[in-house]
């Protein structure tokens, strides 16, 4: 029962930092006044969170990390920030478009 606790611990502990960041960044952030300043801040925290996920699974192939509930949280909170950054380009492109075919 106690991996079960430790595995909770992990995960609250690597979802709420990331998942804050990346949804603070699609809100309003403090220093970010427009459309472009607030992607520009989600797409910084998206790729910080893929280096995050790229460091741990690295320490884990070399030891140093042994906890592997850790690693493959933070390999499924970048793959999601990945496919919302992914989501958002094709709605931006699909708006773009459909502007383009609108007749004038």
């Amino acid at each position: 029962m106690s991996n079960i606790g430790k595995i909770s611990s992990s995960f609250e502990a690597i979802s709420s930092s990331s998942l804050n960041k990346i949804s603070t960044s699609i809100g309003k952030p403090d220093n970010a006044t427009g459309f472009v300043d607030r992607m520009e801040s989600a797409l910084q925290n998206v790729a910080e969170a893929q280096k995050q996920s790229n460091n741990l699974a690295k320490a884990y192939e070399l030891g140093s990390e042994n906890d592997l509930s850790k690693v493959m949280i933070s390999q499924q909170i970048s793959s999601l920030g990945f496919q919302f950054t992914l989501n958002a380009r094709n709605k931006v492109l699909s708006a773009y478009k459909d502007i383009m075919n609108m007749p004038v």
